[in-house]
């Protein structure tokens, strides 16, 4: 690690303040170039124990840039992991206050529930569908920190990967019931389609974004529990929302879900 014990926490009370206050920040790189993985990583965990510090419970677990699409779009070629609380998450068909927000844009996810514990090394595709209980469609709304949405891999992991709100509904099916690879998903916004994919967008199947996290926290002998909720990452470029959008996923044979922005 590059940064000292002091410096970690002042990054994330920092990046904290930022997402609870609705303000946006240069990237921390600016100031601190030298920073590696480790110290993104600590910051992002020191963020999640202020939270669990104030009575916040973890719901879930989130991999982030995981369609080419979406990396195309951020300018980065590899996927990041982050945590998802209780106060992130939105009940479906509710409203979300963009005022407390400072420029969101959600992405459609595949979501798992699982019925058994994750563990890398070595985890795989197959692993993670035996493991899962069911899967459901799922909106998640991002908002980095980071003034103008400009930030590099280090930085977002750090900022929990933009993880703001989330929302899951539709029709909930066990993994053999669905081709999570070929089913198609559709994201509206008012209405009208306004991006398009496949379960495949996601690293060619949305399961192994669940691998790599599970892979990712064995190298820290770490798990994902049973019962965890895992969002597999945006199956298509990020799409920008403000005050007055209705926003609703469609997913091939596992039903719609939606949320409004106030």
């Amino acid at each position: 690690m590059a940064l000292d014990r002091n410096t970690i926490d002042q990054l994330a009370a920092h990046l904290e303040t930022c997402e609870l206050e609705a303000r946006d920040t240069p990237k921390i790189t600016d100031e601190h170039p030298g920073m590696d993985w480790d110290d993104a990583y600590a910051i992002q965990d020191a963020i999640l124990a202020r939270k669990l510090a104030r009575g916040a419970r973890v719901v879930g677990l989130k991999a982030g840039l995981t369609s080419h699409a979406k990396m195309k779009q951020m300018g980065v070629d590899s996927p990041v992991f982050g945590f998802l609380v209780d106060a992130f998450s939105v009940p479906e068909g509710a409203s979300v206050k963009t005022a407390e927000l400072i420029h969101p844009k959600v992405e459609p996810e595949i979501a798992f529930v699982l019925k058994h514990a994750l563990k890398g090394p070595g985890c795989h595709i197959g692993a993670v569908l035996a493991a899962t209980d069911f899967v459901l469609p799922g909106i998640e709304v991002i908002d980095s920190r980071y003034r103008d949405f400009k930030f590099d891999l280090k930085s977002v992991v750090a900022d929990n990967t933009s993880a703001a709100r989330f929302v899951v509904g539709g029709r909930a099916l066990r993994p053999e019931q669905v081709d999570l690879r070929t089913v198609g998903i559709v994201l509206e916004k008012n209405g009208a389609p306004v991006a398009l994919g496949a379960g495949a967008s996601v690293l060619g199947h949305p399961a192994a974004a669940v691998a790599m996290l599970a892979n990712h926290l064995g190298r820290q002998g770490r798990e994902i529990p049973a019962g965890s909720l895992v969002l597999s990452g945006g199956a298509t470029e990020a799409v920008a929302v403000e005050a007055g959008d209705a926003v609703t996923l469609r997913v091939q044979g596992m039903g719609s879900v939606g949320l409004r922005f106030a």
